[in-house]
């Protein structure tokens, strides 16, 4: 008797389980802040201890999702790629987050991105100038 009841506990349990891993995390209206073309200094060989670099170009993208602030990249797959059109500073988005270092993004109509998400930071309200330091004798 024991055992039934433990067995139907069990499979109880695990028809609970399975529906909250089936929940997907939806998109959420956002806005692309600053997007910046950068590149990171790559070492392919030495010669006669001179290194050999290859610049590989990335674009540094600074989203909001309502109070907050997430600084993430793209990497193009080919260096001559760049990002789709339409994104560009102050552009309209939906963003997903599934976790802490991935972020979807994508256009009204248009393609979806994932970026890698460097820094995570709370939104803050631009403030007032900061006061000159007091000069000193």
């Amino acid at each position: 008797m024991k055992r039934i009841l433990a067995s139907a506990v069990l499979l109880l349990l695990l028809s609970f389980s399975s529906r909250l891993y089936a929940a997907e995390k939806q998109y959420e209206p956002g806005r692309i802040v600053t997007v910046e073309k950068k590149f990171h200094e790559r070492v392919l060989y030495y010669l006669v201890n001179t290194p050999i670099t290859q610049d590989d170009p990335y674009y540094e993208v600074t989203l909001r999702l309502g109070n907050l602030v997430l600084l993430s990249e793209f990497t193009p797959r080919h260096a001559a790629d760049d990002l789709p059109d339409g994104w560009t500073d102050n552009a309209q988005v939906q963003i997903k987050v599934t976790d802490k270092h991935h972020v979807w993004v994508k256009r009204d109509g248009g393609m979806e991105l994932q970026l890698l998400v460097v820094k995570s930071l709370p939104a803050t309200t631009p403030s007032a100038a900061p006061e000159p330091a007091p000069a000193k004798k």
